[in-house]
């Protein structure tokens, strides 16, 4: 099973760009997206309708804003949108999607780049994301859908670790970089989870899924590697292959993905 996550940064931009064409030669059983900026009524028809897919999007209240969506061969047992955290939730930030086997989250984390609460914001998601993962590993209610093997892909908004970006030194302060997001990341990890790329390539520097528009940062590869593909420590025997897609165009980010040796 291969599952590709991207932030299109706008659905119907990167759908001028010739994401379908890319979509049909990708030929990918999941394909999580990001920062969709739209409505499931403005997303163009052959979108919300691809031949042997089902479509589930997750829009933002604020017209042009955020949002999920998600394509996946296979009908999922239940479709969820939100995850309890009233404006992570009222952003569209989140899809939960239950499968026999396994559970998949599409994650867009907040930036929080903008001011001090933006980023208190950004870290009160995470908390909150934390306690509920805790909670569900904690307590697990298979009845409800929760526990067992889980994916969670997106768009998390950090550069783990130093070699995740190509300046970390001029960086650390920024957002993004600090410290305290940081340690989100060294906290989801804690509790369960594994970053999929680093368990192929631990040490691989130049591997961004992110570029600023300025300074033609893109074609320079001054990038950071901000999206991520975490898997729960059980699924670990499974995965097959982690990966970027840098030369893959149309959004200042690019797709990442698994391939996953399990069945939907």
């Amino acid at each position: 099973m291969r599952i590709i996550s991207w932030n299109v940064n706008g659905i119907r931009a990167v759908y001028k760009k010739g994401f379908l064409d890319w979509f049909r030669k990708a030929d990918t059983d999941i394909v999580c997206l990001q920062e969709i900026k739209a409505k499931p009524e403005q997303v163009p028809v052959d979108l919300q309708n691809i031949p042997g897919y089902f479509s589930y999007f997750n829009s933002a209240t604020r017209p042009g804003y955020s949002g999920t969506a998600v394509f996946t061969k296979k009908k999922p047992i239940s479709v969820e949108q939100g995850i309890g955290l009233k404006r992570f939730d009222e952003e569209g930030r989140v899809l939960k999607l239950k499968f026999p086997k396994f559970t998949l989250f599409n994650f867009y984390i907040p930036n929080g780049g903008r001011n001090e609460k933006d980023m208190e914001s950004k870290l009160d998601s995470y908390e909150y994301l934390l306690d509920y993962l805790k909670q569900v590993e904690a307590r697990p209610r298979p009845e409800l859908g929760e526990g067992g093997p889980r994916i969670l892909v997106g768009d998390f908004n950090v550069a783990h670790q130093e070699i995740d970006l190509a300046r970390p030194r001029e960086n650390k302060k920024n957002t993004g970089f600090t410290l305290p997001e940081r340690k989100k990341i060294d906290e989801l990890i804690k509790i369960g989870f594994i970053d999929s790329f680093r368990e192929f390539y631990p040490n691989k520097t130049g591997a961004y899924t992110w570029w600023s528009h300025f300074a033609n940062a893109r074609a320079r590869n001054i990038g950071w590697r901000i999206d991520y593909c975490f898997v729960s420590k059980n699924l670990k025997s499974k995965l097959k292959k982690a990966f970027i897609l840098p030369k893959v165009m149309g959004s200042d980010h690019c797709p990442i993905g698994i391939d996953i040796y399990m069945s939907s």
